[in-house]
């Protein structure tokens, strides 16, 4: 018996690699950038603002994928996320607080946008 329609599976399936590789992976990376800086900024203390202001995106393709970077540029940005608790003068301030905006607070919603970006 013979199989039917294997060229255009073959066809199918190489424009959706591409589009996965290519554009839709960007776009997806910069959301699911978003979303958790969303929810880091909530968590950033705020004394002077410059904190929260001084923050940036940056995507990176490579030759392993997409690398996605949230970066603050205030000087005393590493010291203030590492610290430990503080008495901030934002009562929802925390230390940590891009990893916690990431992986505690965003991640349900992230790995929603990722099943519903990438779904064939």
């Amino acid at each position: 018996m013979s199989v039917r329609g294997g060229r255009n599976v073959r066809r199918n399936f190489s424009r959706v690699v591409s589009r996965i590789a290519g554009p839709l992976t960007d776009r997806v990376v910069t959301e699911v950038l978003i979303i958790g800086e969303g929810y880091a900024v909530n968590l950033t203390p705020v004394d002077t603002s410059n904190l929260v202001n001084s923050r940036f995106r940056q995507i990176t393709n490579t030759a392993t994928g997409t690398v996605g970077v949230v970066v603050y540029t205030a000087a005393y940005a590493a010291e203030v996320h590492d610290a430990g608790p503080k008495n901030w003068k934002k009562a929802a301030a925390e230390d940590r607080f891009l990893e916690r905006g990431f992986e505690r607070d965003g991640r349900a919603d992230i790995e929603t946008h990722l099943a519903r970006s990438y779904r064939v």
